[in-house]
């Protein structure tokens, strides 16, 4: 009677281990390997690009945003202004932003504002800190804080939320709120809360990138900021009709 053969324990292990290379390497031939995300994007948004007329003033007003960068990390250009035919306002920012979360950049940086009229013009600059994303319900939440080369600090609220009434037609409630720690009288801000500012603007979209709007606007300037300007001849509070377009490349 013949004997069976049987292998020994260690060559069948050796044997399946042979099995696995050769199919691992084949795997590696078929499927698509995990890589990193190392492409470039960018996005420029007018957000604001308005006309705003109100009781004795009208003004030109803006607010553009956009990005340079992955998906992680992105390098920010923000600035935001407006003007009239005797003063014009201008702030510019430049940021290093981070995902930290789902739709939540953490983001840090410089900001410079220039203030021109009467023939002259004022200037400082910040270092910048805060995030911008999608609260809960959709809601474009941005709140910083900014300490100026001088020490000042100061913090501002901005809150968007695009309200679809058809595909095409959208109402944008927009709040804006700002205040200061220090008062800084030749940039006409006092201590505390500085103003409070409302907006409704209803835009067509007849392209993502295309779409006029008309809107309300209203401003009020409170505290010891509002005490500032009643001082110099300026209005408080300001309530005015816009009309504008929203760009996006």
């Amino acid at each position: 009677m013949k004997s069976i053969f049987y292998p020994r324990p260690n060559i069948w292990l050796l044997a399946c281990l042979f099995i696995m290379c050769v199919v691992a390497a084949d795997a590696e031939e078929i499927l698509p390997q995990p890589k990193e995300d190392d492409q470039l994007y960018s996005f420029l948004l007018f957000d604001l690009l308005e006309y705003q007329g109100g009781k004795g003033f009208d003004q030109l007003r803006w607010d553009v945003v956009g990005w340079a960068g992955g998906d992680y990390n992105r390098l920010w250009f923000k600035t935001e202004g407006d003007t009239d035919a005797d003063k014009a306002t201008a702030e510019f920012q430049l940021l290093y932003g981070r995902l930290i979360a789902p739709f939540w950049d953490l983001q840090a940086g410089i900001r410079h504002d220039r203030i021109y009229g009467s023939g002259s013009a004022d200037a400082r600059t910040f270092a910048v800190f805060g995030v911008q994303g999608l609260a809960p319900y959709w809601f474009d939440v941005e709140p910083w804080i900014a300490v100026s080369e001088d020490g000042d600090v100061s913090a501002r609220l901005t809150v968007e939320y695009d309200l679809l009434l058809t595909q095409r037609l959208i109402l944008q409630p927009r709040v804006e709120t700002e205040a200061a720690v220090q008062k800084v009288e030749r940039f006409g801000v006092g201590s505390g809360i500085n103003d409070v500012e409302a907006g409704l603007r209803l835009r067509y979209e007849i392209r993502r990138e295309f779409a006029p709007y008309l809107g309300i606007n209203w401003k009020r300037l409170v505290g010891q900021t509002a005490q500032l300007a009643r001082r110099d001849g300026e209005e408080v509070e300001k309530l005015s009709i816009i009309a504008g377009v929203r760009l996006r490349f």
